[in-house]
């Protein structure tokens, strides 16, 4: 299965495994609840999905990588502990507790959260010494005398082993007491990820080229060579970075995060031809309504390549403002209802001057509770910043002065969404001239149709041409058709990039 379908289903287990009676025991008896068993090839994101679903079920988490652990700290440290039986007194070996059970302990103290997930990555890799620790742990859920708590499930997660030669086989035994899912890397359910991510255009732009490279393992006369999620995802935060500091990433950097020297070569070379793009077609230009004829007359002759990089550097810098859109849109959303709850204590009788200031503690106290319970995504965390931050810059003893600050951001929302439709407006301009009905076009209307945050933007504010070609064009599946049609293409060959 992909990550995707995995991730659904370990959501519905966590459900399942959760779900109470009417005297609050759980429904599957804990000795019934199976420990999920994920085996996939490294890097497709088996550990992200885990702090997703942790993250969106409102439970605990606890991660471990297994491999950094001895025997010791998993099942704790043996004591010599006196008891005594039928009258005579025995030297009884104990063991302290396990610093994995502890962490666990320590979850529910610091979140106040009674139920979770424990995930053990790299279940399979664990010295000898550990492994049948490991065993204990999947068939009895215990780490040598200590029980996982009630309410906490355990996940873990391997590699095969044509990935890892440290891989050890699971007998029948085991196999027979865990749910295994075997998940495989899948670039469709990867780009829905990483364009919530806001992983680099450029990266994407590549992909929707090459989606043969985005996982590789190949072993040659060098060695293992390998592509892999992480590496896309990890490569994207560098040139992030890099560009905030106006660096460039070379063929060289890019071998450190996508281990296969051809496909570092071709992503160095397509990602400057990507940036060139950018420069010479004035992208920037092109949203405000700027456009010279020998941009038009250039794109008659451009490969395909050239053509899908326009749209897909269009697409991205349209992005950029319905991100912004959004971000206005939640923090309003989260204003409103302080206010909202504020105004209505405000009209009680019983309401205190300093009502603002203990509402805005108890939210800012609610809202660092969720953060380290591990509740929200990096996006999340800088709404709540943003939100937090302008609450106690209009921090008020009455509700018409607080409201102030409240409706100058909803004058700022309106003005960027009106830029933003103007901006959306030139750029079908544009993707009309050069384009017309085409097969550009499917992909401009496509990718703003599957991007979550230009979606919700298009469903509150109206666009005839995007409903136009929303309903004309066969989302989805002519796009697929389309781009598959370039496995066949040679526009994109080594010797054009070295041309240029």
């Amino acid at each position: 299965m992909n990550i995707e379908k995995a991730k659904t289903e370990i959501k519905n287990t966590v459900k399942a495994y959760l779900m109470k009676d009417d005297e609050g025991a759980y429904v599957i008896p804990e000795i019934r609840q199976r420990p999920l068993l994920l085996i996939g090839p490294p890097g497709i994101g088996k550990t992200q999905i885990i702090e997703q679903v942790a993250r969106e079920c409102k439970i605990g988490l606890v991660s471990y990588t297994i491999t950094h652990h001895t025997r010791q700290s998993a099942v704790g440290l043996p004591f010599i502990k006196e008891e005594e039986f039928e009258g005579e007194k025995y030297s009884v070996t104990e063991y302290t507790m396990s610093e994995i059970i502890a962490s666990i302990y320590r979850k529910m103290r610091e979140s106040g959260l009674k139920e979770g997930i424990l995930f053990i990555d790299e279940i399979n890799c664990v010295s000898e010494t550990l492994a049948p620790t490991m065993l204990q742990f999947l068939q009895c859920k215990t780490f040598g005398n200590q029980k996982i708590p009630e309410g906490w499930l355990i996940v873990a997660a391997g590699n095969p082993p044509e990935y890892n030669k440290s891989v050890k086989e699971f007998d029948m035994v085991t196999l027979d007491r865990v749910r295994k899912l075997e998940v495989e890397a899948e670039l469709d359910v990867w780009k829905k990820y990483a364009r919530n991510q806001h992983v680099n255009s450029a990266i994407l732009s590549y992909l929707e080229l090459r989606p043969q490279n985005f996982y590789r393992v190949e072993a040659d006369v060098d060695g293992m060579q390998f592509v892999t999620a992480r590496g896309w995802e990890d490569l994207s935060n560098l040139i992030e970075a890099y560009n905030a500091l106006g660096l460039s990433v070379d063929e060289e950097i890019i071998y450190e995060f996508l281990q296969h020297q051809d496909i570092a070569k071709d992503v160095s070379a397509y990602i400057d031809l990507y940036y060139k793009y950018k420069d010479d077609y004035g992208i920037n230009d092109i949203l405000e309504g700027n456009v010279t004829s020998d941009i038009y007359e250039r794109l008659t002759r451009a490969s395909f390549d050239e053509r899908l990089s326009v749209v897909n550097l269009l697409n991205s810098a349209l992005m950029v403002y319905f991100s912004k859109v959004a971000l206005y849109h939640s923090v309003a959303d989260e204003w409103f209802a302080f206010l909202k709850e504020f105004k209505a204590k405000r009209e009680s009788a019983d309401a205190g001057e300093k009502l603002y200031q203990t509402m805005l503690d108890e939210y800012v106290c609610n809202i660092e509770s969720n953060r380290k319970a591990g509740f929200y995504t990096r996006s999340q965390e800088k709404i709540y910043r943003k939100i937090i931050e302008l609450l106690k810059e209009n921090a008020a003893a009455d509700f018409e002065t607080a409201r102030t600050g409240f409706d100058k951001w909803c004058e700022e929302l309106e003005k960027l969404e009106e830029k933003t439709g103007i901006c959306l407006e030139n750029a079908f301009d544009f993707m009309e001239a050069a384009f017309g009905n085409g097969q550009e076009m499917v992909i401009f209307v496509t990718e703003l149709t599957i991007n979550s945050e230009s979606s919700v933007y298009l469903s509150e504010n109206k666009c005839d041409r995007y409903m136009k070609y929303n309903e004309q064009l066969l989302i989805g599946t002519r796009k697929a058709q389309l781009l598959s049609m370039l496995e066949k293409d040679e526009i994109y060959e080594t010797e054009h990039m070295r041309d240029f």
